[in-house]
């Protein structure tokens, strides 16, 4: 710290961070600011940052964002607008390599219009062959609006049952891109298209970004299941081009849990309650002091200290016509039907009867030619009873021939 002396020379005085830091409330009453924020230190300067708001409140606008040189610089097709940074310059960040993003902040902060303009940069780049959305908003109202997108995977999935099943064909569809890329050797999505596009009867695969509005929910009414999925899926999907973007209003351990934490390198942090809900989100504090409508802390996969945005604003109004856009423009292609519908008209059964056991016993009936009561007690190490049991549900679901015996499955009738 520098200060004059009674001589009127400079003269330099150490002082600790920590005096500082703790003056923010002082500083905020000092300059008439409704929230000081101090970043101390500067990353990779020699200087304490005081962070003072603007009196007068300007809009970043998503098309500005879109024109700036920084979108244009990325090579991926995957880039998507963050907002401008405290200098004014734009932040962009490539969805392939986030890969997975984590976003939390209270109500009204502005977790769903960031998830818009997520979406809305996505698709201004991306064909929908080049590009799959897959949306789950328990709140029912954000992004329904998304509704007849071209890029959508079916519709907007809005009910807890039917969220679990999209999270499980996800997993699916997971292991089976891996088992296409081992067959022509590839590493990941890119390599593995490069190599099938001399194959003119092989369809590329496209990416994937999966976008789930409020977590809590979900976590809530299927904890186990949402957690064992979504870690799975950030644990190996990026490979196979499968991103999870995944927002929550709750940011407590129960919901963003330590394993879910540990795969979702990049987070976003809008304003939050205490310093407690920061330091579950970002593993620091300062979110507390964030300004909210956009306000935010960004953190990227490979960075070590947060960076504090305003993000973009991407209205309904754009947002509909964005949608109208591209509807106009490929008149042909229609919604297509979910992929997981085939899974929910599997799992359509009585709530003693949704277990693992019976999903094991479908996949063996799609598997072999015939079953019976004693292939299913050697391959699932179940008594008589709970066997002769799924062959019966079996049997209800069509899958089998004879309720009691088993018998031919429907691959050994065709």
């Amino acid at each position: 710290m520098v200060r004059s002396g009674p001589d009127g020379e400079f003269h330099k005085y150490k002082i600790r961070i920590n005096q500082i830091v703790g003056l923010n409330k002082d500083l905020a009453l000092a300059l008439a600011a409704p929230r000081v924020r101090i970043e101390a230190p500067v990353p990779g300067k020699g200087f304490i940052g005081i962070e003072v708001p603007n009196s007068q409140v300007s809009a970043v606008r998503l098309g500005h964002m879109l024109d700036s040189a920084a979108f244009g610089s990325i090579k991926s097709n995957l880039g998507v607008a963050i907002g401008e940074d405290v200098t004014g310059a734009a932040v962009i960040a490539d969805v392939s390599k986030l890969p997975h993003m984590l976003v939390a902040g209270q109500t009204g902060s502005g977790k769903s219009v960031f998830i818009n303009a997520v979406v809305a940069s996505l698709v201004f780049n991306n064909t929908p062959e080049q590009l799959k959305l897959v949306m789950i908003d328990p709140k029912k109202v954000e992004l329904i609006r998304f509704n007849g997108l071209p890029h959508l995977m079916g519709k907007v999935e809005v009910e807890g049952e039917r969220a679990i099943a999209v999270l499980r064909w996800l997993t699916a569809e997971m292991d089976d891109r891996y088992r296409m890329f081992a067959e022509v050797g590839a590493r990941n999505l890119a390599a593995y298209n490069q190599t099938i596009a001399k194959h003119t009867d092989v369809k590329p695969l496209p990416y994937i970004v999966v976008l789930v509005d409020e977590l809590a929910d979900l976590m809530v009414q299927f904890g186990g299941d949402v957690e064992a999925a979504l870690c799975r899926l950030a644990q190996m999907a990026r490979a196979t081009g499968i991103h999870l973007i995944v927002a929550t209003q709750r940011p407590s351990t129960d919901v963003i849990t330590g394993l879910i934490k540990a795969n979702f390198p990049s987070r976003v942090s809008f304003a939050v309650a205490s310093g407690i809900d920061s330091r579950v989100v970002l593993d620091s504090t300062g979110a507390e002091n964030l300004l909210g409508r956009g306000d935010m802390l960004y953190l990227a996969a490979d960075a070590s200290t947060p960076v504090r945005v305003q993000g973009c604003l991407a209205s309904d109004e754009e947002i509909d016509a964005l949608v109208a856009h591209w509807r106009q423009v490929l008149p042909h292609v229609q919604p297509m039907r979910a992929p997981w519908e085939s899974l929910l008209e599997r799992q359509a059964l009585d709530p003693e009867d949704k277990d693992d056991l019976l999903e094991r016993a479908v996949a063996l009936a799609e598997q072999y030619e015939t079953i019976s009561p004693a292939l299913l007690q050697r391959r699932l190490r179940v008594g008589y009873p709970r066997a002769a049991k799924l062959i019966q549900r079996l049997y209800e679901q069509g899958l089998v021939e004879d309720e009691h015996e088993g018998g031919r499955t429907q691959r050994g009738l065709e």
